[in-house]
C-alpha cells in the first residue's frame, strides 16, 4: 500500500439498520464528501479526517464482523478497486451504499443504490428508495435491474409526518409487491 489517504468521517462497529441485511453486525467507514446535498442526509461533510489506506484496512479488521459497509457522504467519489481489494484482503465482504450519480468498481460484492438526483447506476443488488409523500413518482424506478427493492419512509423529524408516510409506504408495498418495506432500526433501537 502506498499511503493513499481518504476524508473519513467515522469507522464504527455496529448492526446494518435497513434494508436487506437488517440486524447484520458490520463495520461501517463513512466517508466525508457527497455531491449532493439532500435536506435529510445524517452525516456533517464538514468534518472529517484524512485517514491512511492502511489505517482504515486495521482498523475495520479489528472487529470480529467482516461485513463492510462504505457509505457517507458518496463513497463513489473516494473508493477504488484497489481500496476495494486490500478490504477484500484483509477477509472483508465489501457493501457500499451510494446514490449512483458515479460509477462504481467492479469488485464491490453489493451495492445499495439509493437514488436521489440523476443517476448512471442501472443495476444494483438492492434499491432502496426514501420515500416522501403519495406524489412521488416511483415508476422512475422500473428501469433499474435489481433483486430487491426496498420502500424507506423519510424522516423528517416531524413525528406526525413521519407517521403519514409510514402508512402510505405499508399501502404502496401492498399495492405494488415488488416492492417490500425498510424501516431505519438503527432509529428505532437507538443504536448507531
Amino acid at each position: 500500500m502506498t499511503g493513499r489517504k481518504y476524508k473519513i468521517n467515522e469507522i464504527f462497529y455496529s448492526l446494518q439498520g435497513e434494508g436487506y441485511y437488517t440486524g447484520t453486525p458490520a463495520v461501517f467507514v463513512r466517508f466525508s464528501g457527497c455531491n449532493l446535498n439532500c435536506p435529510f442526509c445524517d452525516t456533517e461533510h464538514s468534518s472529517g479526517v484524512m485517514v491512511p489506506e492502511e489505517d482504515i484496512v486495521s482498523q475495520v479488521s479489528s472487529y470480529p464482523s467482516h461485513h463492510i459497509v462504505l457509505t457517507g457522504g458518496e463513497p463513489s467519489l473516494f473508493i477504488d478497486d484497489r481500496f476495494v481489494d486490500a478490504l477484500h484482503s484483509a477477509g472483508g465482504y465489501v457493501a457500499v451504499e451510494t446514490n449512483g450519480t458515479r460509477p462504481l468498481p467492479e469488485n464491490i460484492d453489493w451495492v445499495t443504490f439509493s437514488p436521489k438526483a440523476a443517476w448512471q447506476l442501472k443495476d444494483c443488488d438492492e434499491l432502496k428508495v426514501v420515500y416522501t409523500g403519495a406524489d412521488q413518482d416511483l415508476s422512475v424506478y422500473d428501469g433499474i435491474r435489481t433483486t430487491h427493492r426496498f420502500l424507506q419512509p423519510c424522516d423528517t423529524g416531524d413525528p406526525d409526518r413521519n407517521r403519514i408516510l409510514l402508512h402510505e409506504a405499508i399501502e404502496y408495498c401492498k399495492s405494488n409487491p415488488v416492492w417490500r418495506l425498510s424501516l431505519q432500526t438503527h432509529k428505532l433501537s437507538g443504536i448507531r
